[in-house]
């Protein structure tokens, strides 16, 4: 199952704001909104599209399991949590 594309996510390289929490900001606030979902994009599209190193990704990803808005399921992706 792949992931979807999101349509602007935006990194502001002069904002006080690290990139991943940007990234979560904004990943967060598509979740919310109901434009992202069932499952989140990939860590390799958000490297495409976002032109961030995995390992950011991976840190962003991570404040959003630990919120509880999403869970990673190995090998599969990572998923919207819809409670």
């Amino acid at each position: 199952m792949a992931g979807q594309t999101v349509d602007v996510i935006r990194i502001d390289p002069e904002s006080a704001a690290h990139p991943y929490l940007q990234l979560a900001d904004q990943l967060r606030a598509g979740i919310k909104a109901g434009e992202i979902g069932p499952v989140l994009p990939s860590i390799m599209q958000l490297t495409e599209e976002t032109g961030l190193v995995t390992g950011t990704i991976r840190r962003a990803i991570g404040i959003l399991v630990d919120e509880g808005l999403v869970y990673t399921v190995p090998g599969r992706g990572t998923f919207v949590r819809r409670d």
